[in-house]
């Protein structure tokens, strides 16, 4: 029923919409008359005023003919960078962008399929419960979108989550927390040459600092990294305040605690060791989700999955999601495997095959629900 011509053509032209992050207006003005045309009932919320995107969050629905629990299907709209003058290619059944620009598959395949899935609906009368759609603005980078979402306005316990690199069949149960770490070490300028042992360096406290902690790959579970290290102008003066940028995640949100707090001290105590100061802001960006696999919602994916010809399989993330917030926010979500590989570069790519397979997949759960 997916035609591979139309959700082609669609992912081409929705890829050429320029929507880099906090600037996704023109494309969400675009899919809402794409969704109203559907018969789709669309609202966009405020969460652009409040994290500063020329848009909110498109929100839509379609109403049921049959009696059953509404379901959500969420995706992103924004793209990373390089991802303005995108000029889509396909070379052997593969969609590439032409080597200057990201493709954006991350994550307008998604909305694609979804959006595809919903054609077929309509065109073929095909009988379906409430179905939800959630299209988020500042995805990248922080999660924002979802976590300004207007929930008022979404009545699913159960959503699906088009946002992950795997094949489709792909399920993806388990991800982690994460938390960011910002810290900024005063110490005392001084003369390097004239007079050292008058200063405090900023650098040398950061050093010891980072030299105490436990980084990189703490656990199967649990990883940390300094991502920043910023200070000093020139080589004559002792550094006089540096700042370090860090995070640290997990699938367990107690292992993040420990793994953070761990951190704060190593920044104390090396400040406290020099006689320096530390100013240390902490955050907990999201927090960490875990579905059991033998849950509800991972039955209707792998059933769907087997109807269709589909091998599914679970998988845990490194990475946070859109899937992160909606769990935090009493609906049950998986991230589903989409096929786009390489994202954030400039070989990202996408296989036709697995465009067409993740649409299917889509009217499929929405066929197995209903």
């Amino acid at each position: 029923m997916i035609n591979r011509e139309r959700i082609v053509n669609e992912f081409l032209k929705y890829v050429q919409i320029d929507s880099p992050t906090k600037q996704e207006g023109n494309f969400a003005k675009f899919i809402s008359e794409e969704l109203k045309n559907i018969g789709l009932e669309v609202y966009i919320d405020d969460a652009g005023e409040k994290v500063g995107s020329d848009t909110g969050n498109v929100i839509a629905k379609l109403k049921g003919v049959k009696d059953a629990a509404p379901i959500l299907f969420s995706c992103h709209m924004d793209t990373v960078s390089p991802g303005v003058g995108i000029k889509p290619i396909i070379k052997d059944d593969v969609i590439y962008s032409d080597g200057t620009t990201i493709l954006g598959g991350d994550n307008k395949a998604g909305i694609s399929a979804v959006v595809e899935a919903l054609k077929v609906i309509k065109e073929n009368n095909i009988e379906h419960g409430p179905i939800e759609v959630a299209f988020s603005i500042f995805e990248e980078g922080g999660l924002f979108g979802a976590k300004n979402f207007d929930y008022s306005k979404l009545e699913s316990k159960m959503g699906f989550v088009l946002d992950s690199g795997g094949d489709p069949g792909q399920i993806v149960v388990k991800g982690p927390a994460q938390d960011k770490i910002n810290a900024k070490f005063i110490g005392r300028p001084a003369h390097a040459g004239v007079a050292p042992e008058e200063g405090i360096s900023a650098i040398q406290v950061a050093a010891a600092a980072i030299t105490k902690m436990n980084l990189l790959r703490i656990d199967e579970e649990t990883t940390a990294n300094i991502g920043v290290i910023q200070g000093g102008q020139v080589t004559n003066i002792v550094c006089p305040e540096v700042e370090i940028k860090a995070e640290a995640r997990s699938l367990s949100n107690e292992k993040l605690d420990k793994q953070t707090a761990h951190m704060v001290e190593c920044l104390k105590e090396a400040a406290e060791e020099f006689g320096a100061k530390v100013e240390i802001e902490t955050e907990r960006m999201y927090g960490a989700f875990v579905i059991d696999e033998d849950a509800e919602i991972v039955h209707i994916v792998q059933k769907a999955c087997e109807n269709i010809g589909l091998k599914a399989f679970t998988s845990s993330s490194g990475g946070g999601s859109d899937t992160n917030i909606l769990n935090g926010n009493s609906i049950t979500a998986v991230n589903l495997g989409i096929g786009e590989k390489k994202p954030h570069t400039l070989e990202e790519h996408l296989k036709i095959e697995d465009l067409v397979n993740t649409a299917r997949l889509v009217l499929e759960i929405i066929k197995t629900v209903a």
